[in-house]
């Protein structure tokens, strides 16, 4: 098995675009991504976890989400972008008292066994 590429950052790609009736935010064109919405009951969290094949960008759509990744744990209010390098340990939790989304897209190969969970509240 050869070691897996590093992906490009996207969000240097993201395109903004003026319109007559407001504007457009372009997160990717023709690339391989997966996207989710994400919602976190109050008082849960996910794994703490990596993936080999792909890197993340997440937009808070219901804030906050306190999100972790790598050394550095924050909570990111609705609108923030959080970057998820490939292979980056990251978490997000919702420590609010509704529930909390979060706007996912998978650049690179999306497959859900591609988790690795390092910490887990529900013995997966």
């Amino acid at each position: 098995m050869t070691a897996p590429t590093e992906l490009p950052d996207p969000r240097e790609g993201i395109v903004t675009s003026q319109r007559p009736w407001g504007d457009f935010e372009q997160f990717a064109v023709n690339e391989s991504v997966t996207v989710k919405v994400i919602t976190v009951e109050p008082g849960h969290r996910l794994s703490l976890q990596t993936h080999r094949d792909r890197a993340e960008l997440w937009v808070v759509l219901d804030g906050p989400m306190q999100v972790t990744v790598g050394e550095q744990t924050w909570d990111a209010q609705h609108g923030e972008r959080v970057w998820v390098p490939q292979g980056a340990v990251h978490r997000m939790a919702n420590a609010s008292e509704a529930p909390a989304r979060i706007l996912e897209v998978g650049y690179g190969h999306f497959d859900e066994d591609d988790i690795v969970r390092l910490e887990d509240d529900y013995a997966r």
